[in-house]
């Protein structure tokens, strides 16, 4: 399990973040058009998964603002906003902000993603909601990044992220992966072949 922090206070997942390197867990999730959207569907296209507790609070908001800008700069993307949301919360939230590059999804029918991807908070008032977490996914369905983001009141590290999907191909090698684990544990590219900048590198 993640131990994270709401508001400075302990919180725990159910699990780990997928494993670099290993096939992404497949899913179910709805659309707010209230149809189905399996990870499959999506098979041949990097895959960015935004995840969070609830479009209703001012982070979360701000996190699929963000990814939706960033969104459309990246080539061979999909950017998908998860969290366990009616798909009606999602689509008020779309149709005010104007967003036209994410897809926002709900954790409606199937409840196994925060299961599966080991985002599910267990603990605390938040019990049941899904962590804020970052996973990447290259073209071949590998899990390649991925971020636990440490305090859930803080937002992702959008430029690592970002960094990580313009870096890589469908020919992106493990040893081009350096793994970093600073509070939040997480891993991404790097530039150079030996270290990520803080030293602590751990080669898949």
């Amino acid at each position: 399990m993640a131990n994270i922090t709401f508001k400075g206070n302990p919180v725990q997942t159910n699990g780990e973040l997928p494993e670099l390197g290993q096939p992404a867990p497949d899913f179910v999730l709805t659309k707010t058009d209230l149809t189905d959207l399996s990870l499959a569907d999506l098979s041949g296209k990097k895959v960015i998964l935004n995840i969070f507790p609830s479009i209703e609070t001012m982070v979360c908001a701000e996190s699929v603002r963000r990814f939706n800008e960033a969104a459309h700069s990246l080539d061979n993307t999909a950017v998908l906003c998860i969290s366990r949301d009616l798909p009606f919360a999602h689509q008020r939230f779309v149709d005010k902000e104007g967003l036209d590059a994410v897809i926002s999804l709900a954790e409606l029918r199937s409840l196994d993603f925060g299961d599966r991807y080991g985002a599910r908070i267990t603990d605390s008032a938040l019990a049941g909601l899904l962590s804020r977490a970052v996973v990447v996914i290259d073209e071949n369905g590998r899990v390649l990044y991925t971020q636990q983001v440490p305090e859930i009141g803080q937002e992702p590290d959008y430029d690592s992220v970002l960094e990580a999907v313009r870096t890589m191909d469908k020919n992106t090698s493990f040893e081009d992966v350096c793994t970093k684990m600073p509070v939040g544990e997480h891993a991404r590219f790097d530039d150079t072949d030996d270290a990520c900048d803080d030293g602590r590198a751990g080669k898949i």
